[in-house]
Formats: structure tokens, sequence, C-alpha cells
């Protein structure tokens, strides 16, 4: 049976520890999974205008998150950006947050788009895909290695002690034709994010056999615009789709495309409850 998840918003006026404990709260009592929460660095002027600060870590979050999280639920991410960290960073944020979940936690990547955010933090946005995946199998090698050692085109390091080994599942996000090949060759699933119907099932599911297809669309009940919007009835027949390509998870995401067209919690939660019921039954 497919697995229902939750992004759970970590920016914006609005978000507060509170409001973050409530979204896990109703996560569990409501039959969902995973609880995810996504990722930016610096809040530049690309990412605040879909982002608006403040925006908090999703590791830190996360591993705060561990320690109240009803037994049985799953936490990730979906996505990190892969250069923004150090991949033995993130490797060792991701075996952590492993052990605190009892094995529970999923970590999605993605290799980021924000151009302004990549230059603020001192990286080249030409080569993220090279970095990215370089991060990757480094990441992938110290999760699963008891020592790990990589001689690459951005790091450098030997025999560094990163055990014991974790099977920590790895999401590949994207659409990119590289996104596909790569979430194939170092991803335990594909991960995409709010992309057309007709391409997942006639593109993309096929191109990326052999992992996960575990992907994360919009869930707005309201006027129809985009998969996953509509009335109650339209948006969980898109979700359905999703569920009959084969999705060991389906990824509920309430943010909207203009930040000034979010809506109160509560309201996104009502809608929620009433997918999530009409999903699971």
């Amino acid at each position: 049976m497919t697995k229902l998840g939750l992004n759970i918003p970590n920016f914006g006026p609005t978000a507060s520890p509170g409001e973050m404990r409530d979204w896990v709260r109703f996560a569990a009592d409501h039959g969902f999974t995973l609880a995810m929460m996504s990722d930016h660095v610096a809040v530049t002027p690309d990412v605040a205008a879909l982002y608006p600060p403040p925006f908090y870590d999703p590791f830190t979050t996360l591993a705060w998150m561990a320690g109240y999280a009803p037994d049985g639920l799953e936490l990730g991410t979906t996505v990190i950006i892969l250069p923004y960290r150090h991949p033995l960073l993130t490797a060792s944020m991701t075996a952590a947050l492993h052990d605190f979940t009892d094995g529970r936690f999923v970590l999605g990547v993605a290799a980021g788009w924000a151009e302004d955010e990549f230059t603020a933090l001192g990286l080249d946005y030409a080569a993220r895909g090279r970095m990215s995946e370089e991060y990757l199998a480094a990441i992938r090698a110290a999760l699963r290695q008891e020592t790990t050692s990589v001689s690459g085109e951005f790091v450098d390091y030997a025999d560094v002690a990163t055990g014991p080994v974790r099977r920590t599942p790895i999401w590949v996000g994207g659409t990119a034709p590289a996104v596909l090949r790569r979430a194939v060759r170092l991803g335990d699933a594909w991960h995409p994010n709010n992309a057309p119907l007709d391409w997942l099932r006639d593109v993309g599911v096929p191109a990326t056999e052999g992992v996960a297809f575990c992907p994360r669309m919009r869930a707005r009940v309201g006027p129809r615009s985009t998969p996953g919007t509509g009335t109650i009835d339209e948006v969980a027949a898109d979700f359905r789709q999703l569920i009959e390509m084969g999705a060991e998870y389906v990824v509920l995401d309430t943010n909207p495309d203009d930040p000034s067209d979010r809506r109160p919690a509560a309201d996104d939660r009502r809608d929620l409850a009433a997918l999530a019921a009409r999903l699971l039954r």
C-alpha cells in the first residue's frame, strides 16, 4: 500500500517551533507515515520570493523533532541541496538523524536551483550538477562503509572513519535527464516535485525503473490550476494516478507558488485530513 508523506513548512513568518510541532502531531494523527521539510541556507532575493524568512535548517529542526515525534513516524528532507554542505558533514548529520529516529530517517537530495544563493555561499552554480554527483556518491559511501576515501574534483580525503554502516534511504529529487540517471545509479528512490502526470507516466517512471517512485506534489483545495489543485475529488484523483503508477510514497505539499497565497495552517490541515481519509481508505 502506498504511504502518505507530508511536507511541513519550515519557513515563512508563520513558521515557529510550536507550529511545526503541531504539523508533526497532525501527520501522526491522520495516517501519514512520513513528515518532511525542505532546505535553503542563504535566503537571497530569489529564494525569499518563494520561501520568505525565517528558514529553519532541516537537519537541526528534524533532530529537535526526533525527540518528540510519535513512535513510527518517519522524518526526512525534501530536499537538501547537495553542494551547500561538505559530503562528510551531510553524512555525519544523516547518520545522527538515522540513530535519533531509530532508522526512520529519509535523506532527500537535489542539485539546487537558486543561483544567487550559490553565489552567496561562494559556490559555482554552473558546476552544481558535477558537484552533486560527486557529493552524493561520497555521502552514500560514507553511510554504507566503515571507512571511506574520496579523490575527486571537489573533495579529497582518505581513511575517514564513518561507520557503523547505516542504510538510510536516499531519495534523489529533480526531473532533468541527468537526475534520472543519478537516481538509478546512486539513489534508493526518485523524488520528483510537481511534475506533469503524463510525463511521469510516459517518461520519468520508465526511466527510473529499478528504484522506488516517491513523488511530491502540491495538494491545495481551490481553483484548478495544476495537478494537485482543485476540488477534493480532483485533487484525490490526481494523487490516485500517482498511486496507480506504483508510488511507494506520495508526499503532499500545501505550499503555493506565491507566498501571498498561503492560507492559515488550520485550513490546510482541514483539507489534508479530508484528502488523507480519501486516499487511505
